[in-house]
């Protein structure tokens, strides 16, 4: 995306006038020739009236070709053409109209009094339907609709009333609803009427900012249902455009309007503009759209108003729906790295990028990203390598393009260690593995298998690295002190290379952890930098210790004599290794009480040692072991629960994508043992799929690009069938006796994956 969409700046000051509507491979432009007199708003408005024989429903093919005559705004910067057509001679600028003409905007409109409620539109709406005399209907909607004055005397709950929070928008929501829930089943007239009272009201001359009323009808104009169908595209773009350059205060107005919507219209309003956005890229029909060469602001203009959408989403508690639906599976397809490269240089300035806007990227786009990063770094390592060595003269050893861990099973993880520690500088090349001893290439399943082994070792209770939390069934870092935490970033270093080789780990962290990883996302330049502490809140404290947060949540609620009754001051005890040590919250913690007065502090300051303070230098090095491999400005684009993704893998399951993906050996896919196998994976709950899924693979969760990125195997095993099933994780293999009934197959399948808990877990 380049070029016109900085336009989005200041264009709420700025007078501007829409671009003739391509359509039906041509522009039709009222007014076109030397001859040709300029037409009064009125003989144009009288004009469309005129051609209401199209069919279609939406934006009519005739109504498009009248709209450059429509009155331009003065000093704002011309809309880009939709085609050729529009010569500059033809722009007119409102001053050169008559005075009866030009419709300034009052500074202080009064809104006329409209009493039209809910149950009496619904009435009419009634009666037209049954007569089918849709006059009243007809004057309301053409009323309603020709400004923003109308819209606001139609829709606000007082007509002059201020409504100037972000609380409470005035607008009457359940009429909008109704208004707009009608409008699709009135006849083609009164639709067409609706959108040329938009165009009008988007036209409008403006002096100065913007006013709450005008804010209110741009929220209520958002909403309407007919930009469902791209005829309506250009009118729609034009709306959206103007949205997009309102003020950063006028945004977080509608940010807090909008997250009150119902769950179904925001929904409706997100996929509403993700379509847009898609079909701009991806036009089913070229001739459909104007060249998107002529509008490339359409698409800039759509993904800020989304952003707003976002904002409303994250600042809901909770969400009104999934992140994850913000993603535009269609951005798979374009060259993301390009983006990428263009976020890079030019930033969030005027140069466009979806990168600006990473909720809309998917996990599987921001993983190849930085994937990608990686890999250029690494062959620019690999070059400078290979220039070297042969500058020298030196034999070139194609081993330089790979990190080539060799461990022992015996020392595997000091063997890790050592290893890791002494290829710092080659983390970025491609994992191979080899066991010392052991014959044979390494082809992925070498590679894995070292790494479930680590994470199985270094996560054992017996270790101590990590404690693991019963009630809520996930790891901590242990706060014991010693000289060296090298291990710490041994296990980030691991972490780091399970992304950038696409192994799905088994690791269980709480949120906060990777919340804490993107604390800065950037390793900082200065060294001293403080690294991981993310602000900290008793919502945290819940994923991990959720019983003590339980008690710090009572303690804040208390409504008796806090200091009396709890005995507490700003001093905490904690076990290490078998000793109770005693922390001071702030200075002189042992000599403060705990009050109602100063309690909210005293969580806080609590909440805080234990997530952070506590344990920073085991976290600081398992950051920065992270960072060394995934250092890359991409990381900026995630969340802490796509940092979770990339790690773990996805939590949802879909075997049926399952059963598309797999291979088999031995059997095919029409074998009885087969059909018989899926058949009884298909009917299990989730936790028995999850059980499955981890005796098979090693985990619980599918990688980032899903059940196809397994390369899961069903193999044949030549054994009596009162054997139970054998898994080779390192290979995502399941291998199966000839069972010859279903009801043999589910009872010794549920006994094998039933009795094979992973590490750690009760």
């Amino acid at each position: 995306m380049d070029g016109e969409h900085s336009a989005l700046s200041g264009v709420e000051r700025d007078r501007e006038r829409l671009p003739p509507i391509y359509s039906n491979s041509s522009c039709v432009v009222l007014g076109r020739g030397a001859k040709q007199p300029f037409p009064s708003l009125g003989n144009f408005i009288s004009s469309l009236s005129q051609k209401r024989d199209v069919g279609g429903r939406g934006f009519p093919a005739s109504f498009a070709g009248t709209l450059t005559s429509t009155v331009g705004l003065r000093h704002g910067r011309e809309l880009p053409p939709i085609c050729n057509d529009v010569r500059q001679k033809h722009r007119l600028s409102i001053d050169t109209l008559p005075p009866e003409l030009k419709a300034p905007f009052p500074l202080d409109p009064i809104i006329p009094l409209r009493t039209k409620t809910t149950k009496e539109f619904q009435e009419d709406m009634d009666r037209a339907a049954l007569s089918g005399d849709w006059r009243e209907v007809r004057d309301f909607y053409l009323t309603t609709f020709e400004s923003f004055i109308e819209i606001n005397a139609a829709f606000k709950r007082e007509a002059n009333g201020l409504f100037n929070t972000i609380e409470d928008s005035g607008v009457n929501a359940k009429f909008v609803n109704a208004v707009y829930d009608a409008l699709l089943s009135t006849p083609q007239d009164i639709q067409k009427s609706v959108l040329k009272g938009i165009i009008n009201s988007l036209l409008r001359e403006w002096k100065g900012p913007r006013t709450k009323d005008d804010l209110r009808a741009y929220f209520i104009l958002l909403q309407n249902p007919q930009y469902s169908s791209t005829n309506t595209y250009v009118i729609y773009a034009h709306l959206l455009r103007q949205i997009a350059a309102l003020s950063e205060a006028d945004h977080h107005f509608l940010v807090h309007w909008l997250k009150r919507l119902s769950a179904r219209r925001f929904r409706q309003l997100v996929e509403r503009l993700l379509q847009f956005i898609s079909t701009r890229l991806f036009p089913a029909d070229p001739d459909e759209l104007p060249p998107s060469s002529k509008c490339s602001w359409w698409i800039p203009s759509a993904t800020k108003v989304l952003s707003l959408f976002n904002a409303a989403n994250s600042v809901s508690s909770p969400p009104i729906m999934p992140f994850t639906d913000f993603y535009n599976i269609t951005l798979d397809h374009i060259d993301f790295m390009e983006e990428y490269r263009t976020w890079q240089n030019y930033g969030n300035s005027n140069r466009f990028s979806f990168c600006q806007f990473p909720f809309i990227l998917s996990t599987v786009v921001k993983k190849a990203i930085i994937q990608k990063d990686s890999e250029q770094q690494m062959i620019s390592q690999a070059r400078q390598s290979l220039v070297s060595k042969v500058s020298r003269r030196q034999r070139v050893d194609m081993n330089l393009l790979f990190l080539n861990i060799k461990v022992r099973r015996a020392q595997l993880l000091s063997d890790s260690l050592d290893e890791l520690t002494r290829k710092r500088c080659d983390l970025k090349k491609k994992l191979r593995v080899t066991f010392v001893g052991e014959a044979g290439l390494d082809m992925g399943g070498l590679t894995k298998e070292w790494f479930l082994l680590l994470v199985r070792q270094i996560f054992h209770t017996d270790y101590g690295m990590f404690t693991y939390m019963k009630d809520s069934r996930c790891h901590w870092f242990s706060s014991w002190k010693c000289d060296n935490y090298s291990e710490f970033q041994l296990v980030g270093t691991l972490m780091g290379l399970a992304v950038y080789n696409s192994i799905a780990l088994d690791i269980h962290f709480p949120l906060y952890c990777y919340r804490k990883l993107l604390s800065p996302p950037t390793v900082p330049c200065d060294q001293n930098a403080f690294v991981g502490m993310a602000t900290a809140t008793l919502e945290d404290l819940q994923q991990v210790m959720p019983e003590l947060a339980h008690g710090l949540g009572e303690l804040l609620s208390y409504e008796g004599n806090v200091e009396e009754d709890f005995y507490l001051t700003f001093q905490i005890s904690q076990e290490e290794m078998g000793i109770m040590k005693s922390y001071n919250l702030k200075p002189g913690g042992d000599k403060i009480p705990v009050t109602k007065q100063n309690r909210k502090e005293y969580v806080q300051l609590y909440v805080d040692f234990l997530l952070n303070k506590s344990i920073y230098k085991q976290f600081a090095a398992f950051y920065h072991g992270f960072h060394s491999v995934c250092a890359s400005d991409a990381l900026m684009l995630l969340r802490p629960e796509e940092v979770e993704m990339l790690v773990c893998g996805s939590p949802e399951l879909d075997m049926s994508a399952l059963q598309k993906a797999a291979q088999y050996e031995g059997y095919n896919k029409a074998d009885t043992t087969v059909r018989c196998f899926w058949e009884v994976v298909l009917a299990f709950p989730l936790e028995l799929q999850k059980k499955l899924l981890h005796f098979a693979t090693g985990s619980d969760r599918v990688p980032v690009g899903g059940m196809a990125d397994l390369n899961f195997k069903i193999s044949k095993i030549d054994v009596p069938t009162d054997w139970l099933p054998v898994s080779h994780t390192c290979f995502n293999q399941i291998c199966l006796p000839p069972y010859r009934t279903r009801k043999e197959l589910k009872h010794k399948l549920t006994i094998a994956i039933s009795n094979a808990e992973g590490f750690g877990l009760e």
